[in-house]
Formats: structure tokens, C-alpha cells, sequence
């Protein structure tokens, strides 16, 4: 199967997830920071909310667990020896023997350095602290971060943050050797040689249509990434437009996809202070054959130089004190299964309010939901409980990365 995404809407087709599993128990509250996260998640609790999403999922189109492709590709003597060449001695040495499924295990849930005799064993053992030859991937499970697809090619995405460099090297090994994820060619590809700067987190990303693209520049993605990818999608794809949104450094705001989400063919959820009157976000316009960075007067006119006039929902209603509490709650992140039918978190009711008054959506829970085809007809917004998982600091749209969509007739 190849991969193909030319918008945020078209009917999915194919996804990959990752389950949270053990990597979840590195994080404490003295180094929660350090894996970028807020506050602790019970492990527990987090799989069984994900497991009713992926069941979700599961209703409506292929979902591959990242792990699982993963052993695939551990199975394969080049997906192993890439792997294994970029790893630490000590890591090789652990996976001498290891089956294919305990090494993709190994990646995921990391490995702690060798520890030698004599001195550095007694100052490890008396202040109880070792490290990582490998370490563990607590963020995994949002899966969007690490990589993209855009047309036909696979965008292997440059972290910002070191924890998180194998999740790229994991994305980089499943897009180049399995058989279900075969595309044109890998871009902003930079597991070999890291470049200054020039991160892109894939959270930030949106393909709005095929010819055009919408960036956040955050704390994630940099303007010299931006740049860099811009350039290459305007050679090797059919993006002639990219609209960067240049956003604040807060950390509820981490990618452009905690602000907005587009939802239907003419529709997106938005974080209001940021889009709307006095406060809203600076917009650059970058095209093919342009060398000239244009500003425009924000995102909802940038997008009608461009074609695509959207209506916004409001993330937590029209109170200002309801949009920060659901925005904090991952409330603009909702993953669509097609035009106008998205999966968002039960908890942010404020907007799930603001759809069913001002999108005409239908509310459906997840634990009532029938076979698709007993539906309503019209928009439909299928909401589950992520009231652990959203602690992660994240939503339905971090926690998926789709490789292949039906192309939108506009």
C-alpha cells in the first residue's frame, strides 16, 4: 500500500497509533520535564482510553500499532542492521540474540547503561541514579510529532528536543523498509546529519490541500526548518502555497494543532484570542517561485488569497475563560475520519457545545457507537473519555498519524 495524504479531511484510510505502555513509568516529577511532559500519567488508565479510541479508529479504517510495524521491519536483515548501526555499542550488544519483537520493545521502552564495577558502581548505587544507553519513549504515543505524510512522499520530522531523536530514527526505519508505508521518497530527512536549527515537528504541520500547506512556528518547528522544508516541498511536491502561523511561546500552545484544526471542507476549530480580533497570530505567505516572505492580516485572510475562505468554531464557546480551560484540554485537537466526522475528548463540553450550535454536529459516544453505517447523516463529532491521556498534553490529532487519505473534491 502506498501513502497518500492531500488534506486534514479526506476519508481515512490507514493510521498508525501507538499503544502507551511501560516507557510511561521513566517519568517522575523530578524529570517530567525533561520528557516534556506536565504532570505524571497512570499507565494503566492512559491504554484503556486509548484502547476505546483505537476502537474508534478501528471502525472506520486501517490502524497500524507503531510497535508492531516496528518488529516488522526488526524482522527484516536491513531494518535491523540500520537500526542496530545507529545505536550505542552497549545496545548492540543487548540486542545479540533478541528476537525481533524484544528488540522493537528494546527502542521503545529504552535501555539503561551498563554500570561498572568499582567506583562507578557504588556512587550509582548510593545516590540510586543510572542512565540510558537508550532512552525510553514516553511521547510515543503521539505518534503525529515524529513524521507526516505529505502527497506521496513521507516527511521524517527533525525533533527539537534529544529525548525524542529516535522516535525519528523509529518513523525514518518504517517509512524506508515496510511494505505498507511505500512512498516517493523520503524529505526533511535528517537521522544521517542533523543540521542547526532546523527543526519541524509534524504537529505543527497541515496539509489543507493538496497545493497547500499550513505551518506553525513554534517552539518545536523553527523558521530555518520551515524554510528548508518549504523549499523542498515547492521542488519535489505539488505545494505552491505554504501559510505560516507565527505563534507564542506558551505551553499550551506547543504545536498549531492545540489552536487549530481544520474539521469539514469550510470549517475549522480554533483557539479564539489567536485567530480572531486584536490578539491574533501574524500570518506569512510563502509561495513557489517567490522569494519574498508576504504577511498577511491573519490566518482567516490569508486562506481566502489562497481559495480556501474557512468558518471558525470557537474551542470553549464564546467565554474567554471556558476557551483557555478547553484549550489547555486539548480541545482544537480532533482527528477527522472524514469530511465533517471527527473523534475529540468527552471532557471539553464548551466545545463539543459550540459544533453540535454552530457546526451542526451530532454528538455520538464512543462506547455507544454502532456499526458506521448506523450513523447520523450530516457532521458527527464521536467523543471518549481522555481525561488520563490528555495530561500527556495532547489530543485525538497528536495521537495519529495518518499515511493515507481519499483525496477531497473541492
Amino acid at each position: 500500500m502506498t501513502v497518500r495524504i492531500t488534506s486534514e479531511i479526506g476519508v481515512l484510510e490507514h493510521v498508525i497509533c501507538h499503544e502507551p505502555g511501560p516507557e510511561l513509568s521513566v517519568v517522575t516529577p523530578r524529570n517530567a520535564s525533561a520528557y516534556l511532559f506536565d504532570d505524571l500519567l497512570d499507565e494503566e488508565t492512559s491504554r484503556e482510553e486509548h484502547r476505546v479510541f483505537r476502537a474508534v479508529l478501528e471502525r472506520f479504517c486501517q490502524v497500524s500499532e507503531v510497535t508492531d510495524l516496528l518488529t516488522d521491519v526488526l524482522g527484516m536483515d536491513e531494518g535491523r542492521e540500520f537500526m542496530l548501526r545507529r545505536a550505542e555499542e552497549g545496545v548492540r550488544r543487548a540486542a545479540e540474540g533478541s528476537t525481533a519483537e524484544e528488540l522493537a520493545a528494546l527502542f521503545v521502552e529504552g535501555k539503561r547503561a551498563e554500570v561498572y564495577p568499582s567506583r562507578g558502581e557504588s556512587l550509582s548505587r548510593l545516590v540510586n541514579e543510572r542512565g540510558y544507553l537508550l532512552p525510553p519513549l514516553p511521547n510515543l504515543f503521539f505518534t503525529r510529532d515524529a513524521a507526516g505524510v505529505v502527497g506521496d512522499r513521507a516527511l521524517i520530522a527533525a525533533m527539537a528536543h534529544e529525548v525524542r531523536w529516535t522516535e525519528e530514527l523509529i518513523m525514518r526505519a518504517l517509512f524506508r523498509f515496510h511494505p505498507l508505508l511505500q512512498n516517493a521518497g523520503l524529505i526533511h530527512d535528517q537521522v544521517e546529519s542533523r543540521r542547526l536549527n532546523t527543526s519541524v515537528e509534524c504537529g505543527d504541520l497541515h496539509v489543507l490541500r493538496e497545493d497547500l500547506l499550513l505551518v506553525g512556528l513554534s517552539e518545536r518547528t523553527s523558521a530555518a526548518g520551515i524554510g528548508l522544508l518549504s523549499e523542498t516541498l515547492f521542488e519535489m511536491t505539488a505545494v505552491r502555497d505554504v501559510l505560516v502561523v507565527l505563534m507564542p511561546r506558551e505551553r499550551a500552545a506547543i504545536h498549531l494543532d492545540m489552536i487549530f484544526t481544520m474539521i469539514d471542507r469550510e470549517l475549522c476549530c480554533v483557539f479564539p484570542p489567536h485567530f480572531a480580533g486584536p490578539t491574533r497570530l501574524p500570518v506569512v505567505h510563502l509561495s513557489r517561485g517567490d522569494d519574498t516572505a508576504r504577511e498577511r492580516e491573519g490566518l482567516f485572510a490569508a486562506l481566502r488569497d489562497v481559495d480556501l475562505p474557512l468558518e471558525p468554531v470557537f474551542c470553549g464557546g464564546p467565554r474567554r475563560n471556558q476557551q483557555e480551560r478547553e484549550q489547555w484540554g486539548s480541545g482544537c485537537n480532533m482527528v477527522a475520519l472524514g469530511p465533517g466526522r471527527v473523534i475529540a475528548y468527552a471532557r471539553n463540553d464548551e466545545t463539543l457545545s459550540a459544533l453540535e450550535a454552530d457546526g451542526g454536529f451530532t454528538r455520538v459516544e464512543a462506547t455507544e457507537l454502532g456499526d458506521k453505517s448506523d450513523l447520523p447523516d450530516g457532521r458527527i463529532v464521536i467523543t471518549f473519555r481522555g481525561s488520563e491521556l490528555v495530561r500527556g498534553g495532547g489530543g485525538p490529532r497528536c495521537m495519529t498519524l495518518p499515511v493515507r487519505r481519499q483525496d477531497v473534491a473541492w
